[in-house]
């Protein structure tokens, strides 16, 4: 082993905006002291009850994915399980959420968009 993961960085124009936004998905503290990181208006974090920390950089002139349109592709995205679709999709929507593509009743993903436009999945487990 080589390192270990210390975050995930989500480009953004609101980075406290989004970091509250993840916080109604996945619960947590928002801004938490962390000496591996200072924050700022341009950087905001949010460490999960599961010990994964999300940080939020601010970008100037962002531009934001437009999924599924190769021009400007997802480069990455997260996968949440949830044990209800139809519940957390309610949650996430009334959160900020954009529902990108609700998919068949027999899949079991669908995809949205935080509230910066970076696609993210529910997926039932």
């Amino acid at each position: 082993m080589i390192a270990d993961l210390q975050c995930i960085v989500l480009d953004c124009s609101a980075p406290r905006e989004l970091a509250v936004f993840y916080r109604a998905v996945l619960g947590g503290d928002v801004d938490r002291p962390d000496p591996r990181w200072s924050l700022d208006e341009a950087w905001s974090t949010l460490h999960t009850p599961g010990g994964l920390v999300l940080c939020f950089q601010g970008v100037p002139d962002h531009r934001p994915p437009t999924w599924p349109d190769p021009e400007r592709p997802q480069q990455s995205h997260l996968d949440f399980g949830v044990p209800d679709l139809d519940a957390a999709e309610g949650q996430v929507l009334a959160a900020g959420a954009k529902l990108l593509d609700a998919g068949s009743g027999a899949r079991g993903w669908r995809v949205y968009a935080d509230p910066a436009g970076h696609p993210f999945c529910l997926v039932r487990h």
